[in-house]
């Protein structure tokens, strides 16, 4: 009876209050810019700290403990994504996770792919490329129908689509749009840098056949360290672009010239890793698993639609139509004759950090945040 009374109690807490410990920034800011970089929690910074305080004091003596916080960070990606650890590998960002796929498929003259316009430049740009090389690309809006997409998907090779685009926040019907791709046996990659995080993805349950995402947005950890899954199935069809010592099987036998690929991806690990933000992601990522995605996921979007309502009653337009279905953790908007740059500046001036992004202004608010913050950004709006 007794444990039962302390988690109900526990479960009363707001998310923002339990965890408040771990985000000594909002003593100094109210952070709305999670869309762009994320302060670290504390035990991020504390894991960074240690493995800088190790190399300072004893350079690699504990170079195994480097060896098993790589494996810890493909073993938490995998329990984020539902995935095996040996379908993760770790890349440098969400461009080059992307880049590994777009250029290691061996595509001819006359094969065709579906894009989409509203991408961010790390998902528009490579497969723009593909079009100079005889490749036809199907360019589609995010907010196209299904069966638009069902049709575009028939005989097409890949489909590529954001979790969250990274402009408006509209989350894209994962699920049903990998419904759609596995029944026309297309291969279907996931942006998902402005998501996964924040809301549950499923690689399975989606049908998700590759996934790139950046640590230093929604999953709280550092800059130029980031997650690539790719299915076991698809691993063989995608050749390494960048070639080096560790793409091998036998890379640890320096004196080998066998250069048979590694049987898992960490085939796509092209030489010596980022240590230290592999110590720091690992350690975001465990946290968020802790805390739980489920419970994240109706945090954020609460906190979005009390952004979103209350610059609608200050007179501000939204960008696109918020739903429960589509509505994510960025919320952007805009009022005619406030030059969204200056507004930044102003929000700036009061310790509210928002970002300027195409004439709009973007936030993007993480579970840590409290509803009197948000009401705070609001009330500071010119």
């Amino acid at each position: 009876m007794g444990s039962e009374i302390v988690k109900s109690c526990v479960a009363e807490v707001p998310l923002w209050q339990r965890y408040a410990d771990q985000f000594p920034v909002r003593e100094n800011l109210v952070y709305l810019n999670h869309a762009a970089v994320a302060p670290l929690p504390r035990r991020c910074a504390d894991a960074l700290k240690h493995l800088a305080d190790d190399c300072l004091h004893y350079g690699s003596l504990h170079y195994g403990e480097w060896l098993a916080v790589y494996d810890g960070l493909r073993a938490a990606t995998a329990r984020l994504l539902n995935a095996d650890p040996g379908e993760i590998a770790l890349v440098k960002n969400t461009s080059e996770g992307i880049a590994t796929l777009a250029l290691g498929l061996d595509w001819r003259p006359g094969d065709r792919m579906v894009g989409f316009l509203e991408e961010f430049p790390a998902n528009l740009y490579p497969w723009k490329r593909l079009e100079a090389k005889g490749v036809e690309v199907t360019w589609l809006s995010i907010y196209d129908s299904l069966d638009k997409i069902d049709e575009a998907c028939r005989g097409a090779r890949l489909l590529a689509i954001s979790f969250v685009q990274f402009l408006g926040g509209y989350r894209a019907p994962i699920q049903e749009i990998g419904e759609i791709c596995q029944r026309n046996r297309c291969i279907y990659f996931v942006d998902a840098i402005q998501g996964l995080g924040a809301f549950p993805l499923d690689v399975r349950a989606c049908h998700i056949d590759a996934l790139a995402a950046d640590g230093h947005k929604w999953l709280l950890g550092p800059e130029g360290c980031a997650i690539f899954y790719i299915n076991q199935a698809l691993q063989d069809r995608v050749e390494p672009v960048e070639f080096g010592w560790t793409n091998v099987a036998g890379y640890n036998d320096y004196g080998s010239r066998d250069m048979t690929l590694r049987p898992d991806a960490g085939r796509y690990e092209c030489g010596t890793l980022n240590t230290i933000g592999c110590f720091g992601l690992k350690a975001s990522m465990e946290f968020l698993l802790e805390v739980g995605l489920g419970v994240i996921a109706p945090v954020v979007q609460n906190l979005g639609d009390r952004i979103a309502s209350g610059v609608r009653a200050k007179g501000y337009e939204l960008f696109g139509e918020r739903t429960p279905q589509n509505g994510a953790g960025i919320v952007s908007f805009r009022k005619p004759g406030k030059d969204a740059t200056e507004t930044v500046r102003q929000l700036r001036g009061q310790k509210i950090i928002t970002a300027a992004r195409a004439g709009w202004v973007r936030t993007s608010p993480h579970f840590y945040i409290s509803p009197e913050e948000i009401d705070r950004l609001i009330d500071a709006l010119p």
